[in-house]
């Protein structure tokens, strides 16, 4: 089949680390790969953990004969629940996912090889070259988390919080760029808290002043999901002002209630979250926010799912993420007295509902604009700088940078023709 199957799950750091899963694979077994499946799972929710058991049977469907080896954050916090299918070969953990000899047929005599994720102290030696299905890149600069939000499993499927030296990163963004990748998203787990562990303790902001100094040809640079709270002045300026910076920030806003927030442990207030989106729209008109919000999490009663519901209209939220709250086991947040199921599916509704029509309003706006786009390698689709999707009436040249006149609006999706 011309290579392992690699089954992506979750968030775009599990993106760039499937592209370096597939290329350390294809480095050190490049005759022992095609009887090979690799899920790479994710665990922030229970109904991610069961696409990820969903994703192993249906693997096993379709390649009987295939060696099914499953790693992630699912696998890291429940390794027991993977073993246990009869479907799975090998069961890997965050660390060792990295490790070429994880992947060898007789790579270990225990199927299970997950060790301790707080020990680790290092993140990316990897940091993938090469993107299999995609025009941009993901550049992985911090990975783990220090903080203990009262929903989250993650922290205990990552570790803790761990940062990428300036130089790795640099070094990376240029052979991305010079491989042809005309954007690259900064990807992490908690990706404002980078720096702390390092010599010096540079911020996130001092680390993307470096970066497009040093990658001069770097045309387009935008970051993964950011906690507001952490935004300082030096990167705020960037993403306020900075032409390379693609005006798009998606936001782990989590809930517009200031009880619900103190209750998750969240660090920030509803109104912190509203002034942060208030002054980057103020600085910078044509940004596009993007949010993770939760549904039903324990204790939520009516008034303060509205608080959440108000939330998407005041931030205009177009890029929603809405989860319905599901209990992880081990967290504080399972221990709290629970919303009823039918509620938090009725809530998740209502608030998809929500960004979906900030989506289409914001979405109608843009017809008759000019907008410029990152082609995709099928040639016929793309991402305008705001994130807006865009879809091509005739083929351009795959991932280039194109300027297109924004004509329609059909299912989701900006048409657009090369503007003259």
């Amino acid at each position: 089949m011309g290579g392992p199957q690699i089954i992506t799950l979750g968030c775009r750091l599990n993106i760039a680390e499937s592209e370096a899963i597939r290329e350390i694979i294809g480095r050190e077994m490049p005759n022992a790969q095609d009887d090979l499946v690799v899920v790479n799972s994710c665990a922030v929710t229970a109904e991610a953990v069961r696409q990820s058991r969903q994703a192993i049977r249906r693997a096993r469907r379709d390649r009987p004969g295939a060696r099914i080896m499953v790693t992630g954050c699912a696998a890291q916090t429940e390794p027991e629940t993977f073993a246990a299918m009869a479907e799975v070969d090998a069961v890997i953990g965050n660390r060792e996912k990295m490790h070429r000899t994880s992947y060898l047929p007789n790579g270990g005599s225990d199927p299970v090889r997950v060790s301790d994720i707080m020990s680790v102290r290092d993140t990316a030696p990897h940091m993938a070259s090469a993107f299999a299905e995609h025009a941009r890149a993901f550049l992985e600069v911090q990975n783990g988390c220090d903080h203990r939000c009262t929903f989250c499993i993650i922290p205990y499927g990552r570790g803790n919080s761990r940062s990428v030296p300036a130089g790795a990163v640099i070094d990376k963004a240029r052979e991305l760029v010079g491989a042809g990748y005309r954007e690259i998203v900064l990807t992490g787990v908690d990706v404002t808290s980078y720096g702390p562990d390092l010599p010096g303790a540079p911020s996130l902001g001092l680390l993307i002043e470096r970066m497009l100094k040093g990658v001069p040809d770097l045309p387009r640079l935008r970051l993964s999901s950011l906690d507001s709270v952490e935004i300082d002045e030096r990167l705020f300026d960037i993403l306020a002002h900075e032409p390379r910076m693609m005006p798009h920030l998606h936001l782990s806003l989590q809930a517009g209630d200031d009880m619900i927030l103190k209750r998750m442990k969240r660090r920030h207030s509803r109104a912190d979250a509203v002034r942060v989106v208030e002054r980057l729209r103020a600085a910078r008109p044509e940004i596009s926010i993007g949010a993770d919000i939760i549904a039903g999490f324990p204790t939520e009663d009516d008034a303060m799912f509205e608080n959440s519901l108000r939330l998407v209209e005041q931030c205009a939220i177009v890029h929603g993420h809405v989860f319905p709250y599901s209990p992880r086991a081990n967290t504080p947040a399972a221990r709290m007295p629970q919303v009823e199921r039918a509620t938090i599916k009725a809530r998740a509704a209502r608030l998809r509902a929500a960004c979906g029509a900030q989506r289409e309003r914001w979405l109608q706006s843009l017809i008759g604009s000019t907008q410029s786009v990152l082609v995709e390698r099928n040639g016929l689709s793309g991402h305008a700088e705001n994130f807006a999707p865009v879809r091509f009436a005739t083929p351009q040249s795959p991932s280039s940078i194109v300027h297109a006149t924004i004509t329609a609006l059909e299912n989701g999706a900006l048409i657009a023709q090369e503007a003259a």
